[in-house]
């Protein structure tokens, strides 16, 4: 699944043909047919992949510091460092919401689970930092987490035409300063 993962990540889903897949995976047009029903199943498994494989790993880095600047930060760099790897591929899932919504539902579906969960993830560690006085009362921890979700679609974005982590990571400092 990871190849296929890669090969979607590239280039996209209205860029990558059967032919293609096929090419890439060694597999023949018909055990992709078997396997995934379509071209369409099959990006849905390189999705799902791409979810347990880098984003579940992103959360895991919020766990792995004590302090929520630092968390947040290094979530936000780590998902950077990702996205501009391959010249600059950006983030599988928001590449697919750029390019499949809104009339991919199913996509649609698990772009929006994925920045959900990221969205609750940073909204359980802001309330934790809230009530050990690490954060100013005068933003709601949800409203945070969901203004950190979009800055980091955005950022995410920026990746693809900008895919320079050096570049990028200042804006990260800049979106830290609402934790203050």
């Amino acid at each position: 699944m990871a190849r296929a993962m890669d090969l979607f990540w590239t280039r996209g889903y209205e860029a990558t043909s059967i032919r293609d897949l096929t090419r890439h995976l060694g597999l023949g047009q018909g055990s992709i047919y078997a396997a995934f029903g379509d071209k369409d199943g099959l990006y849905r498994a390189a999705l799902e992949h791409y979810r347990i494989t880098y984003a579940t790993a992103a959360l895991r880095t919020l766990e792995r510091e004590s302090d929520v600047r630092a968390a947040v930060r290094a979530l936000l760099t780590e998902r950077v460092r990702v996205a501009v790897e391959g010249g600059g591929r950006g983030c599988l899932l928001i590449n697919a919401a750029t390019e499949r919504l809104p009339h991919d539902q199913p996509t649609g579906r698990i772009v929006r689970d994925v920045l959900a969960a990221n969205q609750e993830a940073l909204a359980t560690l802001l309330r934790a930092a809230a009530e050990r006085g690490e954060l100013a009362s005068r933003h709601d921890p949800e409203t945070l987490a969901a203004f950190l979700v979009t800055f980091l679609n955005g950022l995410l974005v920026g990746s693809k035409v900008t895919p320079d982590a050096r570049a990028l990571e200042p804006l990260v400092e800049v979106a830290l300063g609402v934790l203050e």
